[in-house]
């Protein structure tokens, strides 16, 4: 797939999404929604961390109401369930580690869109706006299903009630991203980051994924035995042989993802 909405860069096992509408603070449109989800689809071929960032002084402003790629009026329902349950999907469903680099502000479904990767972190430039309720609307794009989970039914509801803007602070404090960094520094901390996990036991990080996420709908007796089913397959990884062996001997591993 030709790529106009968006640009992907796959170096050193790191495959860098970049949402690229600058002048339209990358706002999604059809096109870009279709480009994210290919993009994280063909992700696990091009390497073992997959970052999701935007252009410009935005991450992502939401969804972009002019566009007119699916007529001339905006059929929500049917974008939400053929455009957006796909790129969501995409990225949820993606093998391999999945990390928001939120690098400026991040509104409605952009922020939402942020809020479905493994790993959220953003710049002390960056904020968070529910901004649905100004419009006449509800979270989308999952929010109503990340959002209380990750901060509360208290925070949740305020934040699309009142539509107030959350700082990266905010975000950090409140346990809806996991870290942030200063503006100046915040490319060479999320590429160190993705780099990190670029050389980790992705096997492994496939699985962290799958029980994290299946623990919100387990008993407690259901997620032991996933655990132990899960904790198997790791234990026929190679990645877990040479973990061990850096241990003995007192080295990093040289994880190689298998």
């Amino acid at each position: 797939m030709e790529y106009s909405a968006i640009t992907v860069d796959a170096r050193d096992d790191v495959v860098t999404i970049t949402l690229n509408r600058p002048d339209k603070m990358n706002a999604l449109s059809t096109q870009m929604r279709a480009e994210v989800t290919h993009a994280f689809k063909a992700a696990p071929d091009m390497g073992r961390v997959a970052v999701l960032t935007g252009a410009g002084r935005a991450f992502c402003s939401g969804q972009d109401l002019s566009d007119q790629s699916s007529g001339a009026v905006l059929d929500l329902e049917r974008t939400l369930r053929d455009e957006y349950v796909p790129m969501l999907r995409a990225i949820i469903d993606c093998p391999i580690p999945t990390i928001a680099a939120v690098n400026g502000p991040a509104a409605g479904a952009g922020a939402n869109l942020a809020l479905v990767a493994d790993v959220v972190m953003a710049s002390t430039d960056a904020y968070f706006v529910q901004a649905f309720a100004r419009i006449g609307l509800i979270p989308d794009a999952g929010g109503t299903w990340f959002l209380p989970r990750q901060i509360g039914l208290a925070r949740a509801m305020g934040a699309a009630l009142f539509t107030d803007k959350i700082t990266a602070q905010q975000a950090v404090d409140w346990g809806m991203i996991y870290e942030l960094a200063e503006a100046a520094d915040f490319e060479g901390h999320w590429r160190g980051r993705a780099l990190q996990l670029a050389t980790g036991p992705t096997q492994t990080y496939g699985h962290i994924k799958t029980a994290m996420r299946a623990s919100f709908d387990h008993t407690l007796d259901d997620q032991l035995e996933l655990e132990a089913k899960l904790q198997g397959k790791c234990g026929l990884t190679r990645d877990f042989t040479e973990g061990v062996v850096a241990f003995m001997q007192k080295r990093p591993a040289a994880f190689q993802g298998r």
